[in-house]
């Protein structure tokens, strides 16, 4: 047996219990808080001399007759002791998680009252793993408040526990570890880490797959292929937090969705939601400019010179910038990189700019109403065109049944951008629409058709119905006869079950829409 070092913790754990029931610091997500108080309620008293090589040694002296000194350092001891007393310095060191309790404010010149100190604590959020709840968390707690008198931290992150695709815990003798290393080599650092925000819900596990790290790589590419656009057409970076000024619907339009995108990516930040930030960023990014926005001013852009392609490329700049912004803390990388090769001269670094200022009551409400109307009536024709199996090559017309004054205004004044992206040959208004051999689909209150006859076969379009048809039942009832078998149910892999239960809804709704589809033939 030999003398070991012990705080007495449950005198220090009162006040860091305190702390988080009054608020002062909170766990994301919150369930979290049932831990720390699990063990700082049942703390014990706390050893922390170890017989180590390393570490901080113990600030204790003996004197020849056993009398300890705590001091600061030797010369303190000594002046303890008295002058002329031999001491001699316990050979122990501190617990490694006594030395990390320290560590808000020792890193910032503590014991002394330096500037960096005043500053930086308490610190705002503390990012960590569940399993060093009771090891470091609490501690600092405990430490923070008996030394500074402050809570350490305003809230505690929890990350979530990282498994493989089918969600299992990766561990060397499954063989299904997955080095990150690997990943980056092969996709880039950014579209890993995309990849991990993107997951991050809070409260639950992470479940790692390839193709999802491969998936972000290619959201990379695409927007760096959007980047190389706008510079092909004289569109740059810009210097302003505010957007420029803009009188074409579709640009008023735009800056209204960054807008809703800035201020969904912000506040979900703000709640560590960060899945939703980054899953907004990314939906904006390649949805709403990308395949939206960069489309539907391309004609203004390869158009004559004027006051119109001027907005446009200001709009289209100062978008851009503010994408770069938003993205910057997802793909630190590829964004720093464009931020730069965007901008004529020099610019300080990304990561020094200030966040987007504009957000949501940038919406322009006419502007919105009416792209709002533009990409939903071209995204509902191309629906209607797949389901009826026309050609991707294929101008078909378009009739629509509408009386609103102001859609058909918008109907007139987008009718080219309508006819391109929709790949149209007409679209006109009339009184009424046929009620065979077309496809029809109902939008925003008024009713559209294309008319089939000569753009199909249609009696080879019913026979692949048909077919199609026959097919989809035979699936149906092979997947009803696995589910209605009772041994099946009880005994398969639930994972398997609920599959099975997956694909027969899916098969059940396909099969609704082929009905249709042959029905809609006359």
């Amino acid at each position: 047996m030999t003398d070991q070092w012990y705080v007495d913790a449950k005198t220090l754990a009162g006040p860091a219990i305190e702390a988080v029931r009054s608020g002062k610091t909170k766990f994301v997500p919150g369930n979290w808080e049932k831990t720390y108080y699990q063990w700082m309620e049942n703390i014990q008293p706390w050893c922390i001399s170890r017989q180590l090589w390393w570490g901080h040694q113990i600030p204790a002296w003996y004197g020849p007759d056993g009398t300890v000194y705590v001091a600061e350092s030797e010369e303190e001891a000594q002046a303890q002791a008295g002058e002329g007393v031999a001491l001699t310095r316990d050979e122990d060191v501190l617990d490694t998680w006594f030395s990390s309790a320290l560590w808000p404010f020792s890193t910032l010149g503590w014991p002394e009252d330096t500037p960096d100190v005043k500053r930086f604590y308490p610190t705002a959020t503390l990012v960590t793993a569940f399993d060093i709840i009771f090891f470091w968390v609490a501690r600092m707690m405990m430490s923070g408040l008996h030394f500074m008198n402050e809570v350490p931290f305003k809230d505690v992150y929890i990350t979530s526990l990282v498994r493989d695709e089918k969600g299992d815990k990766m561990s060397k003798s499954k063989g299904n570890v997955i080095d990150p290393l690997d990943f980056i080599n092969k996709y880039g650092a950014d579209a890993l880490r995309f990849t991990m925000a993107s997951l991050e819900t809070q409260g639950r596990d992470i479940k790692l797959s390839e193709s999802r790290v491969e998936g972000y790589r290619n959201f990379g590419t695409k927007l760096w292929n959007a980047a190389r656009f706008c510079e092909m057409n004289g569109i740059g970076g810009s210097r302003d937090l505010t957007p420029p000024p803009a009188t074409l619907s579709v640009n008023r339009w735009i800056i209204g969705e960054i807008g809703k995108a800035a201020e969904l990516v912000t506040k979900s930040l703000e709640a560590f939601r960060f899945d939703a930030a980054a899953n907004a960023i990314y939906h904006f990014t390649w949805g709403t400019f990308c395949d939206w926005y960069l489309e539907l001013i391309k004609p203004t852009l390869m158009g004559k010179d004027g006051a119109e392609k001027d907005e446009t490329r200001a709009v289209a700049g100062w978008v851009l910038d503010q994408i770069l912004v938003l993205l910057h803390p997802f793909m630190p990388f590829i964004t720093e990189e464009l931020w730069h090769a965007l901008y004529e001269g020099d610019r300080d670094d990304l990561i020094e700019a200030r966040w987007p200022v504009v957000r949501a009551d940038a919406v322009d409400a006419e502007a919105d109403a009416e792209l709002t109307w533009i990409v939903d009536l071209i995204s509902a024709t191309r629906s209607a065109r797949s389901e009826a199996n026309i050609p991707a090559g294929a101008k078909v017309s378009v009739l629509v049944q509408e009386t609103r004054e102001e859609r058909l205004l918008w109907l007139a004044r987008n009718g080219d951008l309508i006819l391109r992206l929709g790949r149209l040959a007409s679209i006109t208004p009339t009184e009424y629409l046929p009620n065979k051999g077309a496809v029809q689909f109902v939008m925003d209150g008024a009713s559209f058709a294309i008319p089939l006859e000569g753009v199909i076969d249609l009696g080879e379009e019913r026979a692949r119905l048909d077919k199609a048809i026959a097919k989809t039942e035979k699936e149906i009832n092979a997947l009803s006869g696995r589910l209605s078998n009772e041994k099946f149910v009880a005994n398969a892999p639930d994972e398997v079950v609920a599959e099975a239960r997956n694909r027969l809804e899916q098969e059940r709704d396909q099969l609704e829409k082929l009905k249709a589809a042959k029905a809609r033939l006359g």
